[in-house]
């Protein structure tokens, strides 16, 4: 980015939304293809926000959309009239909530019982979705270790397709959809893609992202590839990828700070799923090797190869290694942590806006 749109998006980060930043979009050339963008809750994190001080946030970086994916955030669970309240407090600054929550799957290693059971968990977030006027409620299977569980990732594939069937008329009662999505290393697209077909894509669709495609030895351009017709919800970010002692390392950047071809990445996604919102979700700053060259690795890949694995490697030859993110030294961490946060988002928006032509205030 030049200097001058560096600053400014850094300046929102800090909390002081410069006038120059919302002028600077403005003069962009006007985009061929409207589509939403916004950011998951859990790009700032650090800042501990509830509900309103989210959206809040959301219109001060002019998003058209948040997308709430934990119940923590919410003061109430549960409740029409707290859920309605914010829903119209996010309309009224011009912002479309969208909700999700944690695994579904009853077998996998994430699943918590703090909403009780798996079919407990779903129809409760599908109420508040609902309160909230989300089409959607976005939940997860898992992350990488069950691919190594008893049964591997398809019987967990299988485990969660169960929920879902089991649970078809309630969520199509109230109108709302699943989205499901690739977690952690968990599910492969093609997977993820299986477990849609087999529960249903009349009412589940991916929450597709981009960052976690790379954990699968996906091109984040391929993941979308395979997705992008399914995808509901998304929670994006661009990657850096590069090639390691032990094989790749990835580490999730800022929007535009990575090694994704994002201008072949939006194109295609404005064919595929322009109605779908663009969420951004940075995690930046962590370095993650991904020990292909170790034959423990492939236990978790029990059918060899995935799908599109050599676009993934020639992406990692591409790349070249980046230092992972600490607090300076001499300053309050959670502080600096906060701020990080606050500019790995506000940069990626602005990013988005300016040079991709993403959002409806463009």
């Amino acid at each position: 980015m030049h200097r001058r749109s560096f600053l400014q998006a850094a300046s929102v980060a800090a909390g002081s939304i410069l006038p120059g930043l919302a002028v600077a979009a403005e003069r962009q050339p006007a985009i061929k293809t409207r589509i939403s963008l916004g950011y998951d809750n859990f790009a700032v994190r650090a800042m501990g926000w509830k509900g309103k001080q989210l959206i809040d946030y959301a219109a001060a970086l002019k998003c058209d959309t948040l997308f709430i994916t934990d119940f923590g955030p919410l003061e109430k669970l549960d409740d029409p009239a707290y859920l309605g309240d914010l829903a119209k407090i996010a309309a009224d600054k011009d912002v479309k909530l969208l909700l999700g929550s944690w695994s579904i799957c009853p077998t996998a290693n994430r699943f918590k019982k703090d909403w009780g059971s798996a079919a407990e968990h779903l129809q409760l977030g599908v109420r508040m979705a609902k309160a909230l006027g989300s089409p959607a409620f976005r939940v997860i299977l898992g992350d990488r270790n069950d691919r190594l569980s008893k049964g591997g990732i398809q019987a967990r594939i299988a485990d969660t397709v169960a929920v879902l069937k089991a649970n078809k008329a309630y969520c199509v009662d109230r109108g709302v959809k699943i989205a499901m999505e690739n977690h952690a290393g968990d599910m492969h697209s093609s997977e993820l893609v299986e477990l849609i077909e087999e529960a249903g894509s009349d009412f589940v669709g991916a929450n597709m992202d981009s960052g976690n495609a790379v954990w699968t030895l996906e091109d984040p351009v391929e993941n979308l590839r395979n997705l992008g017709k399914y995808a509901i919800t998304t929670s994006l970010r661009d990657t850096a990828l590069w090639e390691s002692k032990n094989g790749v390392t990835a580490q999730w950047t800022a929007m535009g700070e990575g090694s994704t071809d994002l201008k072949a990445y939006f194109e295609l996604y404005a064919r595929l799923c322009p109605a779908t919102a663009v969420n951004i979700e940075t995690i930046s700053g962590f370095n993650r090797e991904l020990r292909i060259s170790d034959k423990e690795f492939w236990k978790a890949w029990p059918d060899g190869e995935p799908k599109g694995y050599d676009q993934f490697l020639a992406l990692a030859k591409k790349g070249k290694p980046r230092k992972a993110w600490s607090a300076p030294e001499g300053v309050d961490k959670k502080k600096a942590t906060q701020d990080y946060q606050k500019g790995e988002i506000a940069k990626s928006i602005f990013y988005c806006r300016k040079n991709l032509g993403l959002g409806l205030r463009a």
